[in-house]
């Protein structure tokens, strides 16, 4: 059967890069929300303009609209094997939309949930910079780039994503705080929950996350 491996965590623990390299290790693909979300938000519809409104105020868009995305791309060939799945779900009627769905598509669903302390999220959030052209991520307090503001990999600029500011920030980790506790609490009753380590180095939170999914007999 196909497994959707979802990976929780608050933003900036790291999701985006762990999901890439789980997808590689079990051949399937990492399907995140927030890109997906992105690339609606710079198309010229009413969609399109809507979330990119929400998504500049440091908000989320509606339940509806993004278990409708999720069904779409679950629906698709290359998930056949099942994927790696990073920001669905987020609430817990998002939750149990994700289980309808996954119980239509004869799917297997695990929950990693990716715990980094406050104070380095700020900063991996705060610092946070990415190439304008090759989209190589920077940071300036872990990983700044030799020249401010230009990438060294092909000098061109770099810029900081609108929902990146202090304020969203603040606003989207209390967000986080508040409405995904519950799903926690719902995947951890059921035995679809392990916890991992986020604060260290990409490689060792690789090798938790693997033990963790071979937990559920991956």
């Amino acid at each position: 059967m196909a497994r959707i491996i979802v990976l929780m965590g608050p933003q900036g623990a790291g999701k985006g890069t762990q999901g890439q390299m789980l997808a590689e290790r079990l051949n399937v693909p990492a399907v995140a929300t927030g890109d997906m979300l992105r690339e609606i938000g710079r198309s010229d519809t009413p969609l399109g303009r809507q979330v990119k409104q929400i998504q500049d105020a440091g908000q989320l868009v509606s339940d509806e609209v993004l278990a409708e995305m999720i069904k779409e791309r679950l629906s698709r060939i290359d998930c056949a094997r099942g994927c790696i799945l990073d920001g669905f779900p987020r609430t817990l009627p998002q939750a149990k939309l994700l289980d309808e769905i996954t119980k239509q598509g004869n799917l297997d669903l695990f929950v990693v949930n990716i715990q980094v302390p406050r104070d380095q999220l700020w900063k991996r959030l705060t610092g946070r910079a990415m190439c304008s052209h090759c989209g190589t991520i920077y940071n300036s307090y872990f990983k700044p780039s030799k020249q401010t503001n230009v990438c060294d990999l092909d000098g061109h600029a770099l810029y900081t994503r609108a929902d990146d500011n202090e304020d969203a920030i603040a606003r989207r980790l209390a967000a986080y705080d508040a409405m995904t506790g519950p799903v926690l609490d719902y995947y951890s009753s059921e035995g679809r929950l392990r916890d991992v380590d986020g604060a260290a180095p990409p490689e060792e939170v690789n090798r938790s996350l693997e033990e963790a999914i071979s937990g559920f007999g991956a």
